[in-house]
């Protein structure tokens, strides 16, 4: 029996799939024995399902998929074990496997599985949908509403035609005499073309507000199937919470209130471990050892809370704690000596922009480097994640009270709603949710701070620098009467740039870069305008480094702050890839997740990592040829890369190690000690 009951329903999801594949090849290949793909694929499951047996304990399940495993592995190389009695015994070790994961699920979760007779049906109250596809749908429905707002500009062209002909008709009606006959004649012939365009134009005038109702009926529809609830990550924080604070000797309680909230199912992806960062750093940071809260008149247990709330278009996350607050006076200091602003720049800042400096990366308070603080990471990854979801994060403090973290969160990320400005004769696009303000300067406007141009926002003075320049482009002369300027706000703070002119705003259809735009810094995506034009859109955040690597060098500090360790995972299996990461966080590592080898490759090109476990057989790119690809790349000629494969014949430990990986662990034996002594050792 599995005891946990996320792991539970993974693994039953995850077994009906592979279960129902297996069938249905299992059929197929009986009929016809020459398809080597469906014999690989097969193959590819059945390993799989041993796999994901084996992480969870189930020794019944993960012998008779072993023997299977082996019969298709024989299929494999020798069309003979494909024959027609070959493919019965195989039908019938998968009818012992459907029995063994229905005893290991339990007599309620597994009745489905045991019940069902080979190739029995699915339930037909629910349809699995693979989320690609929904990503695509979605996409179309955007594409579509961009669509109706086109329409709308069309209706004004045939509007402006229908007026132009009643001024034409009014003119020769203005008196007796006042037309020759000729224009009477020619306006008789234009009447039954106007009556065709007031036709027309009613017509059109349906047409787009049933386009409209559809479009807007679509979107929702498939957002709303896109949503899960929040307790799908919130629901794996209690545990962490009680064995972080019981390792520091501190009594927590988590209250979770609002997990029943759905959102989208990326935003789920990606701010999961920003969460774990803020519920990390509020037992750490936040929460007083007992022995403090009792001299402060707080009660012994400290406590966490986890909120979430949905608003008309954006989640709104609420992580807080009724700990110490933070100590604005040990973060000018950590600031000084990291070297992040200078004395001057600090004075001039308000309470809250101080307060925002635990927001930037390097920046630590914490007097000794442990596990989970001191390494001057966490808070940046927080700011960096929902930046990229294009959502904003704030924070508010109390000394001795405690912290807030207010995290708000788009609803959809394939719409987005930009400021088109122009550079260098171009549109380009400035996402609205980050624009803090928008104004014509005079000369006299702008002012010196730290060697930098700069203007006064709010009462407080904001780094001003040219967009054309930041994107290196030819810089237009500024006119007689100042310039126009852009302000913005990431990563915690206020910048301003000079742009040619302001265009226009618009609900445009982002689309994300392709493979050939990945690595180009400042662009966050593209669009088409209403105009036809192409519009890149730009990342403000890459923006603001740009423009702080363009400022006077800071001072270096004494020692570079080091960050926690980042580990790639990739497994094609849900079961597995949960407990392997369960494995590696409890390790102290950070974890990002890959389905198969080529999004571990897209992952590996965002993002740094110290180190790479990945699965063998894995659809799409296998852990042999990604192992191949990462040793391709100069850039990570070094960098760890570990199979924890359940092939554990001496060959395939040869050819791993061949693709390039530095060590080579089997499932079979799995020890979790040894992933983590082999990781320690390599990284």
């Amino acid at each position: 029996m599995i005891a946990d009951e996320r792991l539970q329903d993974l693994f039953r999801q995850e077994s009906g799939d592979y279960l129902q594949r297996l069938d249905d090849g299992l059929l197929r290949l009986e009929h016809d024995a020459g398809e080597d793909a469906a014999v690989e694929a097969l193959f590819r499951d059945a390993h799989s399902l041993k796999g994901a047996a084996h992480m969870l304990g189930l020794h019944a399940v993960e012998l008779l998929a072993h023997s299977l495993e082996d019969m298709l592995n024989a299929a494999r190389h020798d069309a003979e074990a494909r024959g027609p009695e070959h493919v019965r015994e195989m039908l019938r070790q998968l009818g012992d496997i459907r029995v063994a994961v229905g005893d290991a699920l339990g007599a309620q979760a597994g009745a489905a599985v045991t019940a069902a007779s080979p190739g029995g049906l699915p339930a037909l109250d629910a349809v699995r949908v693979d989320a690609r596809r929904l990503d695509a749908l979605l996409n179309a429905s955007g594409e579509l509403a961009a669509g109706c707002t086109r329409t709308l500009r069309r209706l004004a062209d045939v509007d402006a035609i229908v007026d132009r002909c009643e001024d034409l008709r009014r003119a020769v009606a203005g008196g007796p005499g006042s037309a020759a006959p000729g224009t009477l004649a020619l306006l008789e012939r234009l009447a039954p073309v106007e009556a065709l365009l007031t036709r027309l134009r009613a017509a059109m005038d349906d047409d787009h507000a049933q386009l409209q109702r559809v479009s807007s009926e679509l979107g929702e529809g498939v957002r709303a199937i896109r949503l899960l609830p929040l307790a799908n990550i919130f629901r794996q924080f209690p545990r962490m919470v009680q064995e972080l604070a019981r390792s520091q000797g501190k009594a927590v309680e988590l209250v979770i209130e609002g997990d029943d909230v759905g959102a989208d199912r990326r935003i789920l992806e990606e701010i999961r471990d920003p969460l774990m960062h803020l519920l990390r750093n509020a037992i750490d940071h936040g929460i007083e050892p007992a022995a403090e809260r009792v001299r402060a008149g707080k009660p012994v247990v400290g406590r966490i809370g986890l909120r979430a709330r949905r608003g008309e278009s954006t989640v709104e996350i609420v992580v807080d704690d009724d700990g110490r607050g933070l100590d604005e006076e040990a973060i000018r200091r950590a600031a000084l000596a990291c070297g992040l602003e200078s004395a001057a720049t600090l004075a001039a800042m308000t309470p809250a922009q101080r307060r925002a400096l635990v927001l930037r990366a390097g920046l630590t308070t914490a007097h000794d480097v442990t596990d989970v603080s001191g390494r001057g990471i966490g808070l940046d990854v927080v700011r960096d994640a929902v930046e990229r979801l294009k959502g904003s994060l704030a924070l508010d403090s109390s000394p001795g009270r405690g912290l807030v973290f207010t995290l708000h969160l788009p609803v959809t990320l394939v719409t987005a709603r930009i400021l088109i400005v122009e550079v260098d004769g171009y549109p380009y696009g400035l996402p609205v949710e980050h624009v803090r303000g928008m104004r014509r300067l005079a000369a006299a406007d702008v002012l010196r701070l730290d060697g930098r141009d700069a203007i006064l926002f709010n009462e407080q003075p904001v780094t001003l620098a040219k967009l054309a320049e930041l994107l290196e482009r030819p810089v237009a002369p500024v006119v007689a009467d100042g310039r126009t300027v852009v302000i913005l706000e990431a990563a915690g703070g206020c910048f301003a740039l000079a742009v040619e002119a302001l265009l226009d705003e618009q609900e445009v259809v982002l689309k994300a870069p392709g493979s050939l735009l990945e690595r180009v810094r400042n662009v966050a995506g593209a669009t088409i305008l209403d105009s036809g034009e192409i519009c890149v859109v730009l990342d403000p955040q890459d923006l603001f480094f740009a423009l702080r690597h363009a400022a006077p060098a800071a001072p270096t500090p004494a020692a570079a702050p080091q960050r926690r360790k980042r580990v790639l995972l990739a497994e094609d299996s849900i079961t597995t890839r949960t407990q392997e990461c369960r494995i590696l966080e409890s390790a102290g590592y950070e974890v990002v997740t890959a389905v198969d080898g080529l999004d571990a490759l897209r992952k590996l090109v965002r993002g740094e990592f110290d180190a790479v476990v990945t699965d063998v057989n894995m659809p799409t790119l296998d852990g042999l040829e990604l192992a191949r690809r990462i040793r391709c790349e100069a850039r990570h000629a070094h960098l760890p890369v570990i199979l924890v494969t359940s092939l554990a014949s001496d060959a395939d430990r040869v050819r791993g190690l061949e693709a390039g990986a530095n060590a080579y662990i089997t499932k079979p034996g799995f020890d979790q000690r040894e992933l983590i002594e082999c990781l320690e050792r390599l990284i």
